[in-house]
């Protein structure tokens, strides 16, 4: 990581600089997948996961069969932490349902706004190297709360045919039974248009990689909703004198493992600390499995030295990061001053794979910057507002000659007309 000491405000832009890559030629070869599940179905689906999973697949549902065999072969310590962290998880998000509250916005008339949960929505659970049976729990826990119909769920198997038994027990005991083989690409087209197989779904939910992320940004633009913009996994740490180096450092890495366009930046007051994390990351990177992975992404990352715990949180506001670790003596304190971050984890005994896993705060989170705008999956992610309002003959005459009044004035005779007819 390299080491950035006192820059200028002018400098932040480029050293807050995400890795870039061209998306081009993704986007054509990503669109010419969706085009061909879009117009052959199951067909293209079964071609797409022998060419790139390597697995001929006859069914694409997983059976029930399959479900029994997972629960059977995984390890009861794993099902016990699933278990745990489900738990806390429900309690987090079911704290968050809403009642519609009525409001008289003045006699006579009443406001109020409903959540209704969307009908149809698609998980998509990546595979590859690290199958990531926790995001079911993150996505289908408060789709379940929410009260959607229809979940679906895509994650792909093995060159066996094979799903993780990990990926099947959580959908299980989440209450997910249409759970598809399906991965990459193909997963989003079959989910956003639908199969013979696969019913077509009102919003898609879940991370994966450049492809996967590309087809999900495509098929938005086909009026297929998605839970966010989304891109490799990102930490940012605020440190002073008071962390732990070797927590800041196990921190940094363990996004760093993510992949290697994930992007890691320690930002701190205290110069003292740098060589001990530095010493610590050295020394625990060595030991990963995915070592290699993690120092590729280290290639990207930054230590930033900074004067003051304002100018750190200016800088950190401007990176919005998808996670922002406070490990700083007056931690609750500086998190009043963000402004720009996914999700935060405060002190050094909350590091971030407490999120990521059990602490009940959800991990899908905006990366990229997006969460200058964007908030992480909620409950509030599977359900619409719809607004209602009722007029009584007395709520219209009290409100009537303002209707009118604005309607004339915007030229629109038809609206006016509508509040006039009424009052006569």
């Amino acid at each position: 990581m390299l080491v950035f000491e006192y820059p200028e405000r002018s400098q932040w832009p480029e050293l807050l600089r995400r890795p870039v890559f061209d998306n081009t030629a993704l986007e054509t070869s990503v669109g010419n997948i969706l085009a061909d599940v879009r117009q052959n179905g199951d067909a293209a689906v079964r071609k797409y996961a022998q060419q790139f999973d390597k697995v001929q697949l006859d069914a694409l549902a997983v059976s029930p069969a399959e479900f029994a065999q997972a629960a059977a072969s995984l390890d009861p310590a794993l099902k016990k932490a699933i278990l745990q962290a489900k738990h806390n998880i429900e309690v987090f998000h079911k704290a968050q349902q809403e009642s519609g509250k009525v409001i008289e916005t003045m006699p006579g008339v009443q406001c109020w706004r409903k959540p209704v949960a969307i009908e149809k929505v698609g998980l998509y659970i990546p595979g590859g190297s690290a199958p990531l049976f926790s995001t079911i729990l993150m996505l289908g826990i408060p789709a379940v709360i929410a009260g959607c119909k229809e979940i679906i769920l895509c994650t792909p198997s093995n060159a066996k045919g094979e799903v993780h038994p990990a990926v099947l027990y959580a959908a299980e005991q989440v209450g997910l039974d249409r759970v598809y083989k399906i991965g990459g690409v193909q997963a989003i087209a079959a989910m956003a248009y639908g199969t013979e197989s696969v019913p077509r779904v009102h919003k898609i939910f879940g991370p994966g990689n450049q492809y996967v992320t590309c087809a999900k940004q495509l098929i938005n633009k086909d009026g297929v909703a998605i839970d966010m913009p989304a891109g490799p996994s990102e930490v940012a740490v605020l440190a002073d004198e008071t962390c732990v180096p070797a927590f800041v450092a196990a921190d940094l890495l363990s996004q760093a493992e993510h992949g290697p366009d994930s992007q890691v930046l320690l930002v701190t007051t205290t110069p003292d600390i740098i060589k001990g994390v530095q010493e610590q990351v050295a020394a625990q990177l060595a030991t990963l499995p995915r070592k290699d992975i993690a120092a590729k992404a280290l290639e990207n990352s930054r230590i930033i030295l900074v004067r003051d715990n304002e100018e750190a949180m200016d800088l950190l506001n401007a990176y919005a990061p998808e996670h922002l670790i406070v490990a700083c003596k007056d931690d609750i304190t500086i998190a009043d001053a963000v402004i720009n971050a996914g999700s935060v984890f405060l002190g050094n005994y909350s590091p971030e794979s407490a999120g990521d896993y059990a602490s009940g705060t959800n991990h899908t989170l905006p990366t990229n910057g997006y969460a200058t705008a964007y908030s992480g999956v909620s409950l509030d992610s599977f359900v619409k507002k719809i607004t209602y309002q009722r007029l009584t003959k007395e709520g219209l005459q009290h409100i009537g000659s303002t209707i009118e009044i604005m309607a004339a004035a915007e030229g629109l005779d038809a609206h006016k007309n509508a509040v006039t007819l009424r009052l006569k």
